[in-house]
Order: structure tokens, then sequence, then C-alpha cells
């Protein structure tokens, strides 16, 4: 019997409304409208289009898909905190909430094997939240100056650099992926109802500099934000928010005393160039920086409205020095521990395809991962049999 449920769902991850997908495989809204209320069947012909668009196998609009058969919360719409500058449609946000609610449950599949150490930024975001209750009549700009540089500390961050700061923030117990978001959207984050962090990074992405700040600025959102209704906010309020994430950000990934000591070794702090150094060592952009040194006031007004003079006539907006020398950082963690499950044959890919009735390539869109890991671990699976193995092995039998 098909499962209608099974079709919404995975029409709504991949933001599609039903006139859309309606387009795409041939049939009409209401045909769409009809087989996710069960009121109609698709033919045959219709669940191969279905299929080989969504990566799937035909069996998997005849079963329950992996939201439903895994115990998990639904994903709050409302507590995604985007790096954007404008608040996105409902039709966007429930679809990357369902995207993580596929992610949350693939998760909790997989991971009976595995047990995590206690998380860091839980105990962060629960001591923020004390923090901001204790000190509630502390400027705000003081309050997140401290919890951005407790959240330093604590996570691991060498004084004197950001290296490996992405594992750093995933060790700590942040669970992060890649996806196309959209031109829009820099990354989102959220928290789920049973306190696991998210961070989705955009794989769009022009520098690992910036990569930085967005992990940065997420990390903000779920240390100071938590619970927070975006949905609700209108743009001034939204705007606010990001500020606050932004601000978060810079005194995160560039502490003031270190800061300070590096600036005072600058001779021209209005001409970008003057920063390159700073830039490599910190792996922050030149805009970053410049804006981190006009609000500590180490540069005047002027020197800073100067500073993007520079930054636009050297096309740095778009492009910077050392941005193609700086590797990307990419999230590990759940390609450690599928890695792991593989080895310990918990798990194989081959097993993974058959219980979710998908194929390799769904895999890849739900984790972010390349396609060519799977392949490579499934190909593990099977013994290399060449030409001259097999002709050996006749031999054997024929003696």
């Amino acid at each position: 019997m098909f499962v209608g449920k099974s079709l919404a769902n995975i029409r709504i991850m991949n933001n599609l409304s039903r006139q859309q997908l309606a387009e795409k495989i041939g049939v009409t809204e209401q045909a769409i409208w009809q087989y996710e209320n069960g009121y109609v069947s698709p033919k045959m012909e219709v669940i191969n289009k279905l299929k080989a668009f969504f990566h799937v196998k035909s069996s998997y609009f005849y079963n329950q898909d992996l939201i439903e058969k895994v115990d998990t919360t639904p994903i709050n719409v409302e507590h995604i905190a985007y790096r954007s500058e404008t608040i996105n449609s409902l039709s966007k946000s429930k679809s990357e909430s369902m995207h993580v609610q596929f992610i949350d449950a693939f998760l909790k599949k997989i991971e009976k094997n595995i047990q995590y150490p206690k998380s860091v930024l839980l105990e962060l975001r629960n001591e923020t939240i004390q923090f901001l209750q204790n000190h509630s009549l502390l400027e705000r700009e003081k309050q997140i100056k401290y919890v951005a540089e407790m959240a330093r500390e604590k996570i691991g961050l060498n004084q004197d650099s950001n290296n490996n700061l992405l594992y750093l923030i995933e060790k700590a117990g942040a669970f992060v992926f890649e996806k196309e978001i959209g031109e829009t959207i820099d990354a989102y984050s959220l928290w789920t109802e049973d306190d696991r962090p998210y961070i989705i990074l955009g794989s769009i992405k022009k520098s690992a500099v910036r990569r930085n700040f967005d992990i940065a600025h997420e990390l903000g959102h779920l240390l100071l934000h938590y619970k927070m209704d975006f949905t609700m906010q209108d743009k001034k309020a939204y705007r606010q928010l990001e500020d606050e994430a932004h601000l978060f950000a810079s005194a995160f990934l560039l502490p003031e005393e270190k800061f300070r000591e590096d600036c005072n070794n600058i001779l021209k702090k209005s001409n970008p160039d003057s920063y390159i150094d700073l830039k490599q060592k910190w792996q922050v952009s030149l805009q970053a920086l410049g804006m981190r040194a006009f609000r500590l006031g180490l540069i005047s007004y002027q020197q800073f409205r100067y500073f993007y003079m520079l930054i636009n006539k050297k096309g740095y907006r778009k492009s910077e020095p050392l941005d193609d020398v700086i590797p990307i950082s990419k999230p590990s963690k759940v390609k450690s521990i599928l890695q792991l499950l593989f080895d310990e044959g918990f798990y194989s890919v081959t097993k993974l395809m058959d219980e979710l009735r998908v194929d390799r390539y769904f895999l890849t869109i739900l984790t972010g991962i390349d396609e060519a890991f799977f392949e490579k671990n499934q190909q593990k699976e099977f013994p290399d049999f060449t030409v001259e193995k097999v002709f050996r092995f006749k031999k054997k039998r024929a003696l």
C-alpha cells in the first residue's frame, strides 16, 4: 500500500511545492495531493519517476520513512537561526527543518553502538543562560564578550590562533553538516528538543575565512538565542539578533587582548593589506579584522571608512589575498562515525541503502558527504574477483 506521508516528507525536504513536483514528474497538483493523502495510489510509471527523482527505491513509497520509524522529536521551525541577510520564507524553513529531522533520525538509527563524551556545548549553553540571568543589567555587548571568551576557553581554541576550529566545535558536541542551502543563506543552526546542537553550512563557500566566521556566528546563535522564536521577529528585531551573532563571532575569533597586541605592530591600520599576516594567523577575513579594529577603537571612524573604500577598490569584497591558499575545512565527525561503523562491521553501505530504501546518492544528499566515500566503502563489501582469480578458482575445482 502506498504511504503518502513518505512522499510528503521527502517532497518537503527537497523544498518542493506539490505544484513544482507535479510539473517535474508530469502529473497534476491534484494528483500529488491525492497520493499524499491516501486517496489514490500512483501507477508504476509515476513511482518510477518519483524514485529516480528522489534517489530512492520503489519500495520507499510503500513503507514508513526514516522519520516515522525512528523515535525522534519534531524540529521546531521557529528555532532555526539563519546566517542570512533576509528573513527566510516559511516554506524554506519547513524544508530545512525536515532535512534536519531526517538527519536526526538517521543519526539515532546508526549511533546505537556509539557512546559520545559529554557535550561541552550543552554545558556552555546552560552556563550562558545562567550568566545572562544573573547579569541581566549588564550591557549586552559586555554580556556577549564574556560568553565569547568563555566559549573560546571551554572549546579549547589556542589563544594565538583559530586552527582546527571546525574540528573543536564538532568535538565539543556540535553535529555539523554541509548542504546546498541557496545563495542567500550562508548557514543555520538549531537545538533539537533533546538538546542536540546542529550547524548546517552552505556548500557554496568562497573561502575558508568566511566559513570560519559562519561557524562562529552560528555558535553565537546556539549560545545566546536558545529557544528564540526567529519566525516572529520583524526585520529590525531579526537584524539585531544577527548583529549579536556577528559581535559574538568577532569576539570569539579575535580575542581582545591578543588582537590588540597584534594591531600595535601594524603601521598603516587603515590599509587592508597591512592585515594580511593577521588574516593568515587568525584565519579571519580582512573585512572582519578591520571591523574588529574599529569596534575596539584601534582605528578611527575616518580610518575605518578609508579601510572599506580600499576593500571595494581592490575588489576584496569578492576575493581577498590568501583566499585560495588557506584550505577550507569540512565537517568530519559524522563521516568518522560512519567509517568506524563500516570498519567494525556494525553497518555497511549496502545495508544502509537497503534499510533506508534509498540509493547511494541519497546518502550524499542527506549527510553532505561525498558519494565517493560511500562508493569506496561499498566496494570493500564485495570480493575483488578478477578474471585471473576466477580462472584459478575453476582450475582448482577441476583438480
